[in-house]
């Protein structure tokens, strides 16, 4: 009999990361949920599934059974006190609402993404409790930092992935894929032709301004600005954030990146549709997954639970 294909839930599902690098593994995704209506609004109008919105406010009952609990949950300052009080130490982060619901519905497989700096918050201690909590439910779990650069996107943007397992022999399996650090992917790929619309083009000013500070020494090159006012370029790109980082950072030092581009960056093809306005899909491109991380990782799982692309179908407790 050939296996149903395994269902996935996509919390805090952005413009869809996670869905991007599930589908490719045969996954279909049940349900999808995210507290932005701008990326509901694009998630919705390139996988056709409308997600629903603020988590909190969703029960576990109504969320359908699934197999794999995808989510980039927000980085937002965490409260974890780890005085091991189980759920208690959890509540009022956003972590919490992820582990309701995989105590819930017992999904087979986790895959979890938050920012680098969880691995040192509070002195790795906010880490170290998430991890303890999700074992706590039943959970064999792990975490590593993985850069989106070694799996052949030209952005260095280093993440904590956090993957679990019900199976624990399976998950004792399961090995975090590598990727390829020795290898550079090519920026030129990623960089629309010129000329592109010119409100993209920094004013002469700031042209100037950097071209007496700066000289690059590979082109095409992404020159960036730090907080300190330091400018340096490389042949890729630092991490795109969702705030307004995109204005400091420059391709050759004249131009800042198109939507377009920065979805590139971040992995996500050129069929996907742009269905906001320039503002908000920069926001969502900084914020999302990079599906080939993330896909090398579901990988990885799948290889260890001994499953074919069908997915986690035939672990799913009970």
């Amino acid at each position: 009999m050939i296996p149903r294909p395994s269902a996935f839930v996509d919390l805090f599902c952005g413009i869809g990361g996670f869905h991007l690098a599930a589908a490719e593994c045969g996954m279909r995704c049940v349900f999808a949920c995210d507290i932005d209506a701008d990326a509901r609004r694009a998630y919705a109008a390139n996988f056709g599934l409308r997600p629903q919105g603020d988590i909190a406010q969703i029960r576990a009952e109504d969320i359908p059974a699934h197999d794999l609990l995808c989510a980039g949950f927000p980085c937002q300052p965490f409260s974890i006190i780890g005085e091991r009080r189980g759920f208690d130490d959890a509540r009022g982060t956003l972590f919490f609402e992820i582990a309701r619901v995989a105590a819930a519905k017992r999904p087979a497989a986790l895959l979890l993404e938050n920012v680098r700096q969880l691995a040192t918050h509070n002195r790795g201690k906010t880490l170290a409790r998430i991890m303890e909590i999700l074992r706590d439910i039943g959970y064999a779990a792990d975490s590593r930092i993985l850069n989106a650069l070694h799996f052949g996107l030209p952005q260095k943007r280093e993440r904590v992935l956090i993957a679990g397992m019900l199976d624990h022999a399976a998950f004792g399996r399961f090995r975090w894929p590598r990727g390829a650090p020795e290898s550079s992917p090519s920026l030129s790929a990623v960089l629309e032709p010129e000329p592109v619309d010119s409100s993209h083009y920094a004013s002469a000013y700031i042209r100037r301004k950097r071209a007496a500070a700066h000289a690059a020494a590979s082109a095409p090159a992404i020159w960036h600005e730090n907080k300190g006012g330091n400018i340096s370029s490389h042949p890729y790109s630092c991490a795109l954030r969702a705030s307004a980082s995109h204005n400091y950072l420059l391709v050759n030092g004249m131009r800042r990146l198109t939507p377009r581009e920065m979805l590139r960056l971040q992995g996500f093809p050129d069929s996907f549709r742009l269905a906001c306005n320039t503002r908000q899909t920069r926001k969502q491109a900084g914020n999302a997954a990079p599906p080939p991380m993330v896909g090398a990782v579901l990988r990885a799982m799948l290889a260890a639970a001994g499953e074919s692309p069908a997915g986690f179908s035939s672990a799913r407790a009970a």
